[in-house]
């Protein structure tokens, strides 16, 4: 080697240049954590508390109300497929109920997210 070698300069490769590009703000704001980004985070964090809250608030109402719902008249004592009403309700058409419960938070959980990301691409 008898000197220094020269090298080109670098130049950026683009397949194809975006007409009126311009850098997504609130996705900026979200990353940099600004107060508008925090804001919108705890917008989320809200809804989905909210979300958790409300589902499980109903839950909580249905199983409660089915001791009440025995109590009442002769709801307790009827007999289906040999079984005490009240014991095939708790030991088998709960768990359909809670699984349906968990579908449905997840499904409304993503609907969350989703807008959260649709809001944050605007």
């Amino acid at each position: 080697m008898t000197g220094p070698q020269h090298r080109p300069t670098r130049q950026r490769v683009v397949l194809s240049e975006r007409r009126g590009a311009r850098r997504v703000r609130t996705r900026v704001e979200v990353a940099e954590q600004t107060e508008i980004g925090e804001a919108l985070i705890g917008g989320l964090i809200r809804a989905q508390l909210g979300l958790a809250l409300r589902l499980g608030l109903v839950i909580v109402v249905v199983l409660c109300a089915l001791p009440v719902l025995f109590g009442i008249g002769s709801i307790g004592s009827t007999v289906v497929f040999g079984m005490r009403l009240p014991w095939l309700l708790l030991g088998v058409a709960v768990y359909p109920l809670l699984y349906l419960a968990g579908r449905v938070y997840v499904r409304l959980a993503e609907r969350n997210e989703q807008d959260f990301l649709d809001l944050a691409e605007d």
